[in-house]
């Protein structure tokens, strides 16, 4: 699904990186958090919707970073079998300047376990509530969940925004439609729908990252996350009709 892309101005996004990705950032020029808009999100689609009534509501863009620079610049082919969902923990940014960052080579990945190499965090799409922006192919591995593990070897992975006053429950919404989409292109399952809490670090502390942390409960996937798995699992059934 190819659109234009928009032109954004220069950015000059102070992130830092901590753990392999979702990490808390301070807004850039300083400044305190403003509670997040938990409103209402997309309208619920009406029994029997089409697969593009529910698409037209993702207002899905791509914004590839180019391959051979930054997180593409080793491409690893990839057959999906899972779709990872985080949390960006990025208060100032939505899903544009995300795409800015990862095309500027602004997000650096940590270490890597016994070795020094240093490259870029890439996931394959950012969603926040308003549109949902691709980076890269879907059949080539990311960098956004656990080092050299199998979150990274064989998952989709989607970054929801949480910007200040974004509305959380339409991002929420969005990332259903799109996870739900992505199931039937894929051939994925639910049960391989995971948080990002789902793939362990091998030598982080703790090993399972709170992330996305507004779907956990104490730091782990509960009620929340069983209720957007529902909201996935709805839509993946409209669209299979």
């Amino acid at each position: 699904m190819k659109s234009k892309i928009l032109a954004l101005p220069l950015l000059v996004l102070l992130l830092v990186i901590v753990g392999v990705c979702c990490s808390p950032v301070p807004p850039v020029g300083g400044g305190q958090d403003r509670p997040i808009n938990w409103g209402a999100g997309s309208a619920p689609v009406s029994g029997g919707a089409s697969m593009g009534d529910i698409m037209r509501q993702v207002s899905l863009k791509q914004d590839l970073v180019p391959r051979g620079s930054h997180g593409r610049k080793v491409h690893r082919s990839m057959s999906p079998r899972y779709i990872t969902i985080h949390s960006t923990q990025n208060w100032s940014a939505d899903a544009w300047k995300h795409s800015q960052a990862l095309k500027n080579g602004a997000l650096r990945a940590p270490k890597r376990r016994g070795g020094n190499r240093i490259g870029y965090l890439i996931w394959h799409f950012t969603v926040d509530d308003r549109v949902a922006i691709q980076h890269m192919p879907t059949n080539e591995q990311g960098e956004h969940a656990d080092f050299d593990g199998p979150g990274n070897r064989y998952s989709i992975g989607i970054e929801m925004c949480e910007q200040r006053g974004s509305n959380i429950s339409a991002t929420l919404d969005r990332t259903a439609r799109l996870a739900a989409y992505l199931m039937i292109k894929h051939n994925i399952p639910l049960r391989n729908v995971v948080p990002h809490y789902h793939w362990p670090r091998r030598g982080a502390k703790p090993p399972n990252k709170n992330c996305p942390h507004f779907l956990m409960e104490n730091g782990r996937p509960g009620r929340k996350w069983r209720g957007f798995l529902a909201k996935i699992d709805y839509y993946h059934r409209q669209m299979s009709r």
